[in-house]
């Protein structure tokens, strides 16, 4: 199962359990009790805040990929210069090495989302999930920055 549908299987699942909860959420409210209606409202409101995280994982992937796709058509996207061990694993002297040139990359030209693109792929080679999110989340605020196109005042 590749992660894309594992992915849509848990958001469905998701969707099906938020609906679940809204339904019993109703029915306490109906019960008139202070505590009923106080269960209620949480089983509205959790269920709500697992559908925005969901909506902002989409978003992320979209952007991502959009990203990937721009890089690509340029030529651009980091080449897999990895070593691997026998299994398969990356190794980790590899992926500092790479790591450290993606940096210094992205330190030089802070203002380029593909030097940030490139760093959060070297983040995600080392094992640094939550530091390869910023980066690529800081990559995509800088494209969406490069593509506004200044107003004319005229």
């Amino acid at each position: 199962m590749t992660s894309r549908t594992g992915f849509f299987l848990l958001a469905a699942a998701l969707l099906l359990v938020a609906l679940i909860c809204m339904g019993e959420g109703v029915q306490l409210i109906a019960t008139g009790k202070p505590l009923g209606i106080g269960l209620g409202l949480c089983a509205f409101a959790i269920p709500g805040l697992g559908i925005w995280f969901l909506v902002q994982t989409v978003r992320f992937g979209r952007a991502s990929e959009q990203l990937a796709r721009e890089l690509e058509a340029e030529g651009g996207l980091p080449v897999d210069e990895l070593v691997r061990t026998g299994g398969g694993r990356i190794d980790r002297a590899s992926a500092d090495a790479v790591f450290a040139r993606r940096k210094a990359e992205a330190e030089a030209s802070p203002d380029d989302w593909r030097a940030f693109f490139r760093l959060a792929v070297a983040y995600a080679d080392a094992g640094d999930t939550p530091r390869a999110r910023k980066a690529m989340q800081h990559a995509i605020r800088l494209h969406g920055t490069a593509t506004v196109q200044p107003r004319s005042t005229a």
